[in-house]
């Protein structure tokens, strides 16, 4: 019977050749297709080539006379001081710039979610930093942060600076003074996406809270903040992959592509810039620039496997 049973399956249809498939979704294909091909051109080209160059002293001035090198670049990099200095610049102006960004962002947005009237209008000048340039903030903010500008003046009036700060000459300042600009311009997308993450939580959370005896403050840390961790986590990765890439914001407000005399203000992006356009060694800048991208993924990855959004 069970032989019988099996006769009367009907045949499995056979598979369709994929040139018919690819025929049968032409249309789409060819829609795609300026896509793949600027990925190609702009994305995949340029990664192969920067890998390829990596093994090679390479200069713009003298194409004809590259010179093998092996793994020579790599070790250069890990050992060069000036790539992790640039790494630890970096590491105090995030540390300064998430806490202050999202902790601005989230209790903004816990007042405009509070409100009743008048909401739309205060989210829109919040935002209003974010659509503005960058080098059009980081002129202004380093204009108000300046030994003769408004901020010192006042800082100075209240006796609490003895006179003029030249921030920019010390070996800290100017990361802190560059993450402070920062937060002002972007503090506007953390507010925008926890106030989103805040509306998407049950109202009935809150009710049953508030029918137990609740309190506002109460509310805020058991409901609202864990229930925002999706919003923050995703907040957190996105400003660690920015921050390592960090290079207009540094050469707006008047560093050198070295960060300054002392290196105060180097980034790994202006570090690598100065490599391939100021001396030209297209190679190592090329190794430079695949260290930051395993850099840059290693603590994506970290972030997944160690903070992830939800719990399991």
């Amino acid at each position: 019977m069970a032989t019988n049973a099996l006769a009367r399956l009907p045949d499995r249809p056979a598979p369709i050749p994929l040139w018919k498939r690819i025929a049968r979704h032409g249309w789409g294909y060819i829609f795609v297709s300026p896509w793949v091909l600027l990925y190609l051109v702009f994305g995949i080209y340029p990664l192969v080539l920067s890998f390829f160059l990596t093994f090679f002293n390479y200069s713009f001035v003298t194409p004809d006379e590259r010179t093998f090198v092996g793994i020579g670049n790599w070790i250069r990099g890990l050992e060069d001081p000036l790539y992790w200095k640039a790494i630890y610049n970096i590491a105090i102006n995030q540390s300064v710039f998430i806490i202050l960004k999202n902790g601005l962002g989230l209790l903004i947005a816990a007042l405009l979610f509070r409100i009743k009237y008048g909401g739309r209008i205060f989210r829109t000048i919040y935002f209003l930093p974010v659509i503005t340039s960058t080098v059009v903030l980081m002129t202004i903010g380093d204009n108000l942060a300046s030994p003769g500008g408004p901020i010192q003046k006042v800082l100075i009036d209240a006796h609490l600076l003895d006179g003029p700060l030249f921030w920019k000459a010390d070996q800290t300042l100017p990361m802190i003074i560059i993450a402070l600009i920062n937060t002002w311009k972007w503090f506007g997308i953390s507010m925008i996406i926890l106030l989103a993450g805040m509306y998407s939580i049950d109202k009935r959370l809150y009710e049953v809270a508030a029918v137990d005896g609740a309190n506002e403050w109460q509310m805020f840390w058991k409901i609202t903040l864990p229930l925002l961790r999706p919003q923050l986590f995703f907040l957190l990765v996105v400003d660690i992959i920015n921050g390592l890439q960090m290079f207009g914001e540094v050469f707006t407000i008047g560093f050198s592509v070295y960060g300054g005399v002392n290196n105060q203000a180097l980034t790994p992006v202006l570090y690598l810039y100065a490599q391939a356009f100021d001396r030209s060694n297209v190679g190592y800048a090329s190794t430079l620039g695949l260290m930051l991208a395993f850099l840059i993924a290693a603590l994506t990855v970290f972030q997944f496997k160690f903070f992830p959004a939800e719990d399991e």
